[in-house]
């Protein structure tokens, strides 16, 4: 009986994979599936970013007055053709308009305010509008209109 000791042998003890490969785990982070996603996320918040605007849906007059230019956000107030009243994009009465002007205010009395009023909508209901913010001790106050095309 014979036993083969050390050697190239094939003994059991020493076993190599054929073409010297070792199979290692690999402890990198593959970023390709990251990078796509996002990708992905920025050209559907580059499409969807333009629709989000203010979102009260307002027929606004045509004037040949030149676009505002602002360099903050400002406070948007709306005024539907049926007299209702919008502060950004929530319905709220007319009475509370100065109040709540005043506690979201950034700026104080200098806050940018911008009134947009349906082309139809009752002159007295925007009158009352900005007679109100104007009252309440806000000096920047614009009317919102849209530019007449040129025919």
């Amino acid at each position: 009986m014979g036993m083969a000791v050390g050697g190239n042998g094939g003994g059991g003890g020493g076993r190599r994979r054929r073409g010297g490969r070792n199979k290692a785990v690999i402890s990198e982070i593959n970023v390709t599936p990251l990078v796509d996603v996002m990708l992905v996320l920025l050209i559907i918040f580059m499409v969807a970013a333009p629709m989000m605007t203010v979102g009260v849906p307002i027929d606004l007059p045509e004037t040949q007055a030149k676009a505002l230019n602002s360099e903050t956000q400002p406070i948007t107030i709306s005024v539907k053709n049926d007299g209702e009243v919008f502060l950004q994009e929530t319905p709220i009465p007319a009475a509370e308009i100065a109040a709540k002007l005043e506690a979201i205010s950034t700026t104080g009395y200098n806050e940018r305010i911008f009134v947009r009023g349906d082309a139809t909508a009752p002159y007295g209901v925007i009158a009352d509008v900005m007679a109100r913010i104007q009252g309440a001790g806000f000096k920047n106050i614009g009317l919102v209109t849209q530019q007449k095309k040129d025919q």
